[in-house]
């Protein structure tokens, strides 16, 4: 009877597992074709404001062909360099950072720009290792289902720049007064130097620390030369 109990308890939980991974893949796979409305960050900012956080956010969907070529290079420059070559965990980064805090270094994450795009669509605010696994899968679904091109395309659009403002486009207004086409490769690395911590880090006025930390993303992306999404 124990015996009996123990396995239907097992069938069920496998059915569960088997339809929230088919939830998820469905999720994942609709990201293909829909550019998503809203996301768990931007809710959670919603819920839980910060004392910055303004009344009205800023946001405009802007497709990755009509944003200009310095930005998603900028991102990939300082956030992800590895990001056309690994599948969504990049092990070699959380090595490196993982080495980096041992030694007391600047605490680094080793996210991946995939795994930060999970994390901004559907998780929450964490450092649990429980939640760095759900997003480690999501961002796994995401290499499966999308190219890399749709990947950064929103992740380009959801990320927060600063309080309340969310993607590219809304960015490149607020800072510059300028659509997201129109950044130079300066201002693209400008805005890139803020994904970190948008809250901490600001460009107006501009620290040292910012100054020379968007100097160093100019000069990994003049080492890495051009961003070649098409063939991925």
């Amino acid at each position: 009877m124990f015996t009996s109990l123990i396995k239907r308890f097992l069938l069920y939980l496998l059915k569960g597992f088997l339809l929230l991974a088919l939830f998820a893949e469905l999720m994942v796979l609709a990201l293909r074709w829909i550019d998503p409305p809203i996301w768990s960050w931007r809710l959670h900012r919603a819920w839980f404001p910060p004392v910055s956080y303004p009344e009205q956010i800023q946001h405009q969907w802007i497709p990755l062909a009509k944003i200009n070529k310095s930005m998603p290079l900028a991102v990939v420059a300082a956030e992800d360099q590895r990001f056309l070559s690994h599948y969504g965990v990049d092990f070699l980064a959380i090595w490196k950072a993982y080495k980096s805090n041992q030694q007391g270094g600047r605490l680094r994450g080793g996210s991946t720009i995939t795994q930060q795009t999970a994390k901004n669509l559907w998780l929450w605010p964490s450092q649990s290792y429980w939640r760095k696994a759900v997003e480690a899968g999501f961002a796994g679904l995401l290499e499966l289902n999308l190219p890399k091109s749709r990947i950064i395309e929103i992740y380009l659009n959801i990320a927060e720049f600063g309080p309340g403002i969310y993607g590219v486009e809304a960015a490149s207004q607020h800072y510059f007064a300028l659509s997201s086409s129109q950044l130079s490769a300066r201002q693209a690395a400008s805005l890139a130097a803020l994904l970190p911590s948008p809250y901490r880090y600001s460009l107006n006025p501009n620290s040292a620390f910012m100054s020379q930390r968007i100097s160093w993303i100019r000069q990994q992306m003049r080492q890495l030369g051009s961003l070649e999404l098409s063939r991925h």
